[in-house]
């Protein structure tokens, strides 16, 4: 099983999103093992955005991030990364294909709704930003026959 971290942003929260976007991601499949709604401070956001703190845009970024509220979730399952990057779309909500979260619900390239990690050491280390371990509660869904063979892990 793999682990990747999600956070439905402040325009998601404002917009009365989440339980669509977390709707998706549990009729795909896939389990959300941690949740929480925070307010994300400009500490916070630093760690966050790191690699993005010397850029010109990042202002913006942090402006936007600690806003409003958002809510941050830990979702596993099965290529978890790969499959809710897909899930989401293009960045911007203008190039995400009609059927993902961003090309149905967004028009902006910032405003795009959702994070999700890019890759296994992001994912990693983004969790624990967010999370304890003792705050992730991994288990297995009765409903697991329904969803995949039992060759597929």
């Amino acid at each position: 099983m793999e682990r990747t971290l999600v956070l439905l942003k402040p325009d998601c929260v404002q917009r009365r999103l989440m339980g669509e976007v977390i709707g998706r991601f549990e009729r795909k499949g896939l389990n959300v093992i941690a949740m929480k709604m925070l307010q994300v401070t400009p500490d916070l956001a630093k760690k966050h955005y790191a690699e993005h703190v010397s850029k010109p845009f990042y202002p913006n970024l942090e402006q936007f991030i600690t806003a409003s509220p958002i809510v941050a979730l830990v979702v596993e399952g099965l290529e978890a990364i790969r499959v809710v990057r897909e899930m989401l779309g293009a960045t911007s909500g203008l190039k995400a294909a009609p059927g993902t979260i961003r090309g149905d619900f967004s028009s902006s390239r910032q405003m795009n709704l959702v994070h999700a990690s890019d890759g296994p050491e992001a994912s990693a280390r983004e969790i624990e930003l967010y999370f304890s371990q003792d705050q992730i509660f991994a288990y297995e869904p009765t409903l697991k026959p329904w969803f995949r063979a039992d060759d597929e892990a």
